[in-house]
C-alpha cells in the first residue's frame, strides 16, 4: 500500500455527483497494490492518525492530526501503483482489482474514522477534480507490504 500525505490549509474533490471539502488536515492519496491486505490498509492508518506532521508552539512538527483537530480528505489513487519502465504508456497490472481495491479503501477510511477524525472521501472509480492549498508543503509518503511499513 502506498500513501502520499499532503499537509493542506484545505482541500476539495468534486466531481458530477459529489462535493466534498475540508480545513486544515491532510489530503491522502491511497494506492492499494494487488498484495495488500487489511493488516496493510490499518498498519498505515495507525501510522497516519499518530503522524506529527503539525508545528507546536516553537515551530517543531509535534501534533497529530487528532491534536490539531484536523479532518481528512482521502482519494483512492490507483496510479500510484503505475509501472513506466517499458515504453511510454504507464501499465497499472500491480494495482489491485476495481472491486477488492474498494472494499479495502472503504476499510482504510473506516479505521480513520474510528479515531474520531472527520473523513472525506472522493467517489471510488470516477475521474475527480481535486483542489489542494498545500501547507510548508509538508508531503510525506507511507508504503507498507506485508502488513509492515516500509
Amino acid at each position: 500500500m502506498k500513501i502520499i500525505v499532503q499537509r493542506v490549509k484545505s482541500a476539495a474533490v468534486t466531481n458530477e455527483n459529489i462535493h466534498h471539502s475540508i480545513h486544515q488536515g491532510f489530503c491522502l492519496l491511497v494506492g492499494i497494490s494487488k498484495f495488500d491486505t487489511l493488516q496493510d490498509a490499518h498498519v498505515l492508518a495507525r501510522k497516519i492518525v499518530n503522524a506529527r506532521l503539525f508545528e507546536d508552539e516553537n515551530g517543531k512538527l509535534n501534533h497529530n492530526i487528532q491534536q490539531i483537530q484536523g479532518e481528512i480528505l482521502s482519494i483512492s489513487q490507483f496510479t500510484l501503483y503505475a509501472n513506466v519502465k517499458k515504453g511510454n504508456r504507464p501499465s497499472f497490472t500491480e494495482a489491485m482489482s476495481p472491486k477488492e481495491a474498494n472494499q479495502l479503501y472503504e476499510q482504510f477510511n473506516t479505521y480513520l474514522r474510528s479515531h474520531d477524525i472527520p473523513v472525506k472521501t472522493g467517489e471510488f472509480g470516477t475521474d475527480m477534480v481535486i483542489d489542494i492549498e498545500n501547507d510548508g508543503p509538508v508531503t510525506v509518503i507511507y508504503e507498507s507490504e506485508d502488513g509492515q511499513v516500509i
